[in-house]
């Protein structure tokens, strides 16, 4: 048997291969909840629910990010990540993506205040968030850099949210929706600086799938956020089941490793 330490590093593209692989088939556009907001059949007040819960998610990005600056000894890489706090927080006059998230949400029809207090999360919402910024902090940096890498399938589900809220949900004003337009451009290159930071920076086999392994828990993250959502916004006996398996352990053993490895070029 040859140990993970002995198993010799994946080249680039096997690496990002199986990166795309673990990442597309498990990111949250699969998600019924997802699917149901795409085809137009949320209600204002399950697309409001939405908005107003993932607002928390919006709030722990720029802590994470800070997070991740925290752990790098490198000011060239410090000079570049903090963009990532700015574009969340804003800068001098510019709106960052909280406050862009604010105004669709008062495209909505909600209560800035209620929306801004957080009072209203789910508590299930909460917890999901929270365990992202736990792992970050416990992770390595690249560990904690490739969970970001769910900005690789972001543009896509951006561009579809996009469209489909301008077809199906003409009652939202067009100007509340800059948040997904800017997130387009952004999510790409956010994803193309993150990648090739983990590219270059995991440089063992055991560290590469370590990286996967923490792609694999953000998308999981992300499933249960939605989860909570469906639980509790979408009515009827007969809903859909997914398919996604929730339980870390199942995925990840207690290396960091993916426990079902992926199909390895």
């Amino acid at each position: 048997m040859i140990s993970e330490s002995e198993r010799p590093p994946l080249s680039h593209s096997e690496f990002l291969a199986v990166l795309r692989k673990e990442g597309e088939r498990r990111y949250h556009h699969r998600h019924p909840f997802h699917r149901l907001m795409h085809e137009g059949c949320l209600t204002r007040h399950q697309l409001q629910q939405w908005v107003l819960n993932r607002y928390y998610y919006q709030t722990r990005i720029p802590i994470k990010d800070a997070l991740i600056l925290s752990k790098s000894e490198d000011p060239a890489f410090r000079r570049t990540w903090i963009h990532r706090i700015h574009d969340h927080d804003g800068i001098g006059e510019d709106d960052g993506g909280l406050a862009l998230w604010r105004r669709l949400a008062r495209g909505l029809g909600l209560d800035d205040d209620d929306v801004r207090s957080l009072r209203s999360v789910l508590p299930g919402v909460r917890l999901a968030c929270d365990s992202y910024v736990s792992f970050v902090r416990q992770a390595s940096l690249v560990e904690a850099v490739a969970s970001s890498l769910t900005e690789l399938f972001a543009p896509d589900l951006m561009s579809a949210r996009l469209a489909a809220w301008e077809c199906h949900y003409p009652w939202v004003d067009r100007s509340a929706l800059e948040y997904f337009r800017a997130r387009i451009s952004r999510a790409a290159h956010d994803s193309d600086e993150a990648l090739s930071f983990v590219l270059d920076h995991a440089v063992s086999h055991e560290s590469q799938m370590c990286c996967v392994a923490a792609l694999i828990r953000k998308t999981e993250i992300l499933w249960r956020l939605l989860d909570c959502l469906y639980d509790v916004s979408v009515p009827g006996t007969a809903k859909e089941k997914s398919v996604h398996d929730y339980d870390q352990s199942s995925c990840v053993d207690q290396k960091g490793t993916p426990s079902v490895r992926p199909d390895l070029p």
